[in-house]
């Protein structure tokens, strides 16, 4: 039976820059644990379906980005590179697991960036990797193939900063709304695959964020760059991959695989940026064999 000072604790860790960043631990100490790195604009729904399993067995820690979930935003809303991220991870694994404990890393989306520079900066905290629909960096050059985001990025913060208030008040209308879930499962998720309840969650997290926070933390991914280091990885690393995700391409995954040494690559069927929670069985049995072997 899992012991009760194991489970649901929850609390603020002191970040880079000495910023508070919320972080919630579940499960028991009976093997490495894990830790969630979201992707922008999230605060966890993507990992519905693989914290329920995986604490059976571990201890599993999910954190809050600045400005995203309970993680108040920062002072300077620049200070949201990867770097600041990576190592506000490991500022939480000190509060939630104690100094100088080895994890797990499980990135998804941007949050493979945050891992992987997590491992840079830290390689001594590192357990193993598992980097679920992501790029090693420069995200906004291959998102659906091609190099538009990066070129339209500038344009879009000049528009914010000149009149945020319009802006804001739009995002927080459109962005939970039905029309964003229909233009989602019709233009990039799997539809037939994702349930509604499941993808939600995200929407009505996205329209509470700051648009110039999230825009700076944006182009800060698309800035940064792991590629270098993937070579030089040497611990345990699989590589999850969505057969059909536009945001971050199944090449990106095939490229990190032939690159990170006797790292393993699993493609999902059908799954998109959110393959996830699209096929959430094959994920976590595939995530959770994979931490069994490497226990």
């Amino acid at each position: 039976m899992p012991r009760s000072s194991d489970v649901d604790r929850q609390g603020f860790a002191v970040g880079r820059d000495h910023s508070p960043i919320f972080y919630r631990v579940t499960g028991v100490a009976d093997a490495p644990p894990i830790v969630f790195c979201d992707g922008i604009g999230c605060d966890g729904y993507v990992w519905k379906y693989l914290e329920k399993e995986l604490s059976l067995g571990r201890r599993v820690v999910h954190f809050h980005y600045r400005g995203h979930g309970r993680t108040p935003a920062p002072r300077d809303l620049r200070h949201v590179d990867i770097e600041d991220l990576a190592d506000d991870l490991v500022g939480v694994m000190d509060a939630a697991l104690g100094p100088d404990t080895t994890a797990v890393l499980a990135g998804h989306s941007m949050g493979v960036q945050v891992a992987l520079e997590a491992y840079r900066r830290h390689p001594e905290r590192v357990h193993g990797l598992v980097l679920l629909c992501g790029s090693y960096g420069t995200p906004l050059r291959t998102f659906k193939g091609k190099a538009t985001l990066e070129q339209v990025l500038p344009y879009v913060k000049f528009l914010v900063n000149r009149i945020p208030g319009v802006v804001t008040g739009f995002w927080k209308r459109l962005i939970p709304t039905e029309l964003a879930y229909q233009i989602a499962t019709r233009f990039e998720l799997n539809g037939e695959l994702i349930r509604r309840e499941d993808f939600i969650p995200y929407l009505q997290h996205m329209a509470n964020i700051d648009v110039r926070l999230f825009l700076e933390m944006l182009a800060a991914a698309g800035r940064h760059s792991a590629r270098e280091l993937l070579e030089h990885i040497d611990v345990p690393t699989l590589i999850v991959s969505g057969e059909r995700d536009g945001f971050t391409p199944a090449s990106l995954s095939a490229e990190m695989h032939e690159r990170i040494k006797n790292s393993e690559l699993f493609v999902v069927p059908g799954g998109s940026h959110t393959a996830p929670i699209e096929r959430p069985a094959e994920v976590t049995e595939r995530i959770a064999e994979f931490l069994r072997k490497h226990s």
